[in-house]
């Protein structure tokens, strides 16, 4: 592993001498999506402006795998008995690495027992790491269907925690989320549909105790399913932000991917809401839920996005985003259709990524910012109802807001940033192709992994741009 330097926007030259350490707001970036709701907001000032985006300077970090998924970062906390601004990320195969943000220096590494053996092979997560609050903790994902408790200080294990009973079909895709003094995890399935598995929730105390499941087939069953012994299969909850957490309530909102729908027992295809201890309280189902079924269209190929308390959005691989009221969700009783409004996708596209949620004037001004494999686009909420503001034929990852700013990673490669209110492409940064990674942006710093966790490679690249 080592760094490689260079310039920003079309530039290779090498940035000669130290790092300069940028006085940073102190403001961490502890998950995917940026807080437990998912809204990929930082309203913070980040140090970085449309004035000054232009001359920030990548450093490529080498990294033992590829993060298809975004980093998370801790401002000043103590590592190897040393403050450091630190990004965490892990990889695809389940190696967490804790980089110094200043330097780009490996300050520890943590191996998954087992690596070995599925190294290079189709068996992955994407799953992007949560901290604990205390600051002191990281939760991470491993191939093998486990979470891990690491000490931020050393990259030490306090324990490791399997949650599905079949790693080798259910797969940890989505975000880790931290809501109520528990870790949330969800589970999916690999390319391909190979049943048998079964989408559900988990939550993980502290102490690495398994507190609750919920299963989206075969959900009257408690605790977790050996994936054979229930007669349906997928219902994958793979979206990108994976559990989002309601505001105020600490209800969780997931959506499950094609898999048969009873609206009793099996919930193919919808919206669910479940309480914080892992009980069904409210629902959604298109009406149309067995074709999406049959023609693998995934409702759930993206998760729910919470806009208001009475208000959230629903994207799909049918190229449709669907406005929901929450208080029409409520209750275990079985809900089809009354979407208050369908929209479509940037591009008319699979909406594969997490959309982002801007909120300004005080929360009186709200957008909802998505992109998919052809465009991005923003909609701003008035009235209850959808608007599009603007549209821009460029593809992209989950964007997200901060400092002002729009930051969009385009797959194909390139990381776009455009202003928010003059809607104008500000600087496009060098970055190589990817997947689903995703950019984070805080204390004046930049990290986007780049790679696709599908191409199995065991080595991958963290970009982190700094100023000069």
């Amino acid at each position: 592993m080592g760094v490689v330097l260079a310039g920003c926007g079309g530039a290779t030259g090498g940035v000669a001498g130290a790092h300069k350490t940028i006085a940073g707001s102190g403001h961490d970036w502890t998950r995917f999506g940026w807080d437990a709701r998912r809204s990929s907001d930082n309203p913070f000032p980040t140090g970085i402006t449309a004035s000054n985006v232009g001359s920030l300077r990548r450093q490529q970090v080498r990294l033992p795998g590829t993060v298809d998924s975004s980093a998370v970062y801790l401002h000043g906390v103590t590592v190897k008995g040393a403050a450091h601004d630190t990004f965490v990320v892990t990889t695809t195969y389940g190696i967490t690495v804790a980089i110094d943000a200043t330097s780009g220096q490996i300050l520890w590494r943590w191996t998954p027992p087992g690596y070995s053996h599925w190294a290079g092979s189709a068996q992955i997560t994407t799953a992007t790491p949560v901290a604990d609050p205390s600051r002191k903790w990281i939760y991470a994902a491993s191939p093998d269907g486990r979470i891990q408790k690491l000490s931020v200080a050393d990259g030490h294990p306090a324990w490791r925690r399997s949650i599905t009973k079949l790693p080798s079909r259910e797969k940890i895709a989505a975000s880790l989320n931290y809501a109520g003094g528990h870790v949330i995890v969800t589970t999916g399935g690999y390319i391909g549909d190979a049943p048998p598995y079964q989408g559900h929730v988990v939550e993980i105390s502290p102490g690495g105790r398994l507190l609750h499941v919920w299963n989206s087939l075969c959900s009257n069953r408690r605790g977790l399913l050996v994936p054979s012994r229930c007669p349906a299969s997928d219902s994958a909850i793979w979206g990108r932000a994976g559990a989002v957490v309601v505001p105020g309530s600490g209800n969780i909102l997931v959506a499950t991917g094609n898999a048969p729908w009873n609206g009793r027992t099996n919930w193919g295809d919808a919206v669910l809401v479940l309480s914080p201890k892992l009980k069904l309280v409210g629902n959604y189902t298109p009406t149309n839920t067995q074709q999406l079924n049959a023609s693998d269209a995934d409702l759930g190929s993206t998760s729910p996005v919470y806009l208001t308390s009475s208000l959230i959005a629903q994207g799909g691989k049918d190229g449709h985003i669907r406005l929901l009221s929450l208080p029409r969700l409520r209750g275990t009783h079985a809900h089809l259709g009354r979407e208050l409004q369908i929209a479509p996708t940037p591009s008319g596209s699979d909406l594969f990524t997490a959309p982002a949620v801007w909120r300004s004037g005080g929360g009186k001004q709200i957008w909802l910012i998505a992109a998919d494999g052809g465009a991005t686009q923003a909609w701003s909420l008035r009235a209850g109802r959808l608007h599009p503001v603007w549209r821009f034929g460029n593809a992209g990852t989950s964007p997200v807001v901060a400092g002002g700013l729009l930051w969009v990673y385009d797959p194909g490669g390139g990381l776009r940033v455009y202003s928010l209110l003059s809607r104008d492409l500000v600087t496009t940064l060098n970055a190589g192709s990817g997947h689903w990674n995703s950019p984070i942006v805080t204390d004046g710093r930049v990290a986007l992994p780049e790679g696709d966790g599908n191409d199995h490679a065991t080595s991958g690249v963290l970009d982190i741009w700094r100023l000069p």
